[in-house]
């Protein structure tokens, strides 16, 4: 039986399509919903946009 963690780990995928993602955790209560950061992808050597994929 697989537990809810209160921190899962989740996937940000690059939004510029070069296919680069970052592995993190984040928390449900503070932000339910899928959530989007500015990082940097050396593929392209910038800071985009990284959305969360499940």
């Amino acid at each position: 039986m697989a537990h809810q963690s209160i921190r899962p780990v989740i996937k940000l995928r690059s939004t510029a399509g070069t296919g680069y993602t970052y592995v993190t955790r984040k928390s449900r209560r503070n932000d339910p919903d899928r959530i989007s950061l500015r990082k940097y992808d050396p593929v392209l050597r910038r800071h985009t946009e990284f959305r969360e994929e499940r």
